[in-house]
């Protein structure tokens, strides 16, 4: 896949904004705890959109190996089998608690896993939005990084073009992308977040989007008018049906992987079952009551929290 140079700009001029103090400090411990095995920290998720370190900060750390940071054991293998492994870390900072939740992967895997080599869409629909990189061990790191998130960008709007409608603007295919993105796994969302999500950092798809169009494998035109931006796309019949059959595809498979980073995110996530109550009643105002008991045995007790909300709706 041919990336334009104009997209890799657009994702350099980005990395500009300085970290808060508390959510230096969560990078801070992660490298000491990590040490050189850390080739980046990446900064996503709601607390960038926001500006805020009032939630739970979100970030990705990228590590040369996996057994630089476990040995042998097996849970290099399950980092490696089905990434991300995902951790939680908690600290006092300036009177408050500053919450965090980590995911670790290796670099090349995260290479891999924004581009068309990837299949399910759980990583390059995650990194086609804006994120930063809050630590990098070189600059030739940096630039595999800016890298994989062109090829994240380019993945989604190759993805979902041919889902769209033969004319559209650059805000429908991004609400259209991510809403695919996220039905393809269980989400526990409100109405309108995708819309948010677009408006949060609108300047910034809409220059990207522009940006995609000379590599798309379709013909793609832009049109401009004093009111709007549009652009229009070919593409061939079997094509959109070929595209519809694959995000039908990655929707049983997201489901199916979803359960099993959960099953698998309870015995490496501190206080597992709180964390997905927290969230899913964060994002969907569902919540369920939690007994003692379950508490204190999170594999059990995450399964059957997990139905509960289930049931009552709370994930789509």
């Amino acid at each position: 896949m041919i990336i334009p140079h104009a997209l890799t700009t657009i994702i350099n001029e980005r990395q500009t904004h300085a970290t808060s103090p508390a959510t230096q400090r969560a990078i801070d411990q992660l490298l000491a705890q990590y040490g050189h095995a850390v080739q980046a920290i990446v900064f996503y998720g709601s607390c960038l959109r926001q500006s805020t370190d009032n939630g739970l900060i979100d970030l990705y750390v990228l590590v040369d190996r996996y057994t630089s940071v476990y040995g042998k054991g097996p849970r290099a293998v399950l980092n490696k089998l089905l990434p991300p492994n995902v951790y939680y870390m908690e600290f006092p900072f300036d009177g408050k608690t500053i919450r965090a939740k980590y995911a670790m992967m290796s670099l090349p895997d995260f290479q891999r896993s924004t581009t068309t080599q990837w299949f399910h869409s759980y990583f390059w629909g995650r990194f086609a939005q804006p994120a930063e990189l809050a630590f990098v061990r070189d600059h030739q790191v940096k630039e595999t990084v800016q890298m994989a998130w062109a090829h994240a960008i380019m993945t989604l709007m190759t993805q979902t073009m041919p889902s769209m409608p033969p004319e559209f603007e650059g805000r429908d295919i991004w609400e259209k992308g991510l809403s695919l993105s996220y039905q393809a796994e269980l989400r526990a969302e409100r109405s309108g977040s995708v819309s948010r999500l677009y408006e949060a950092a609108a300047d910034y798809y809409e220059r990207v989007t522009q940006a995609c169009l000379t590599a798309m494998p379709f013909h793609v035109t832009q049109h401009i008018t004093a009111s709007r931006t549009y652009y229009h796309a070919a593409i061939p019949q079997h094509l959109r049906t070929q595209n519809h059959l694959a995000w039908t595809i990655r929707k049983l498979q997201g489901k199916i992987l979803s359960i099993l980073r959960l099953l698998k995110g309870l015995s490496t996530f501190h206080g597992g079952v709180d964390y997905i109550l927290w969230k899913v009643e964060r994002h969907s105002g569902i919540t369920v009551e939690v007994t003692p008991r379950l508490r204190k045995h999170p594999l059990l007790g995450g399964c059957i929290v997990f139905w509960r909300l289930y049931r009552r709706g709370a994930f789509h």
